[in-house]
């Protein structure tokens, strides 16, 4: 569907922002609680660093809570033909149990989504002139 070089093929496929070709995350196990969340320190084809600063992933959180919301909300909106409000355990329990077995994959969409953010592809043409700014206005010409 997309191609290397496309931001959203990156944050599909949880890829380097800058190369997509190293992993972002150890392990494609999303239910297995001891790697889904472990991180690289790097990329392991470009060495990008993944932890650019201390809290840069807290904004992560801000996209987190918008993948949630739209889970939650599509949720009941299947939900809400089917049964009434005197039923609000039903809505409570099927939104509750996909905001929880959906956690795995929203940490990871949203990491990689907000390293999307700030950090673009580059071609191998410009990684090997050793350009590191990411804005075109902070290169050096």
């Amino acid at each position: 569907m997309y191609k290397p070089g496309h931001r959203m093929y990156s944050i599909v496929k949880m890829r380097c922002p800058r190369c997509h070709e190293g992993n972002i995350f150890h392990s494609n196990a999303l239910f297995n609680p001891s790697a889904a969340l472990k991180m690289h320190g790097s990329c392991s084809a470009c060495g990008f660093n993944y932890q650019p600063e201390p809290g840069f992933y807290f904004g992560a959180s801000y996209v987190s809570y918008a993948i949630t919301t739209a889970i939650a909300i599509a949720v009941f909106v299947v939900l809400f033909p089917f049964f009434s409000w005197e039923e609000e355990w039903i809505y409570f329990t099927a939104i509750g149990g996909s905001i929880v077995l959906s956690f795995p994959v929203v940490f990871r969409l949203s990491r990689s989504i907000w390293m999307n953010f700030f950090f673009r592809y580059k071609s191998p043409e410009e990684r090997a002139l050793g350009e590191d700014a990411d804005f075109p206005a902070l290169r050096k010409r």
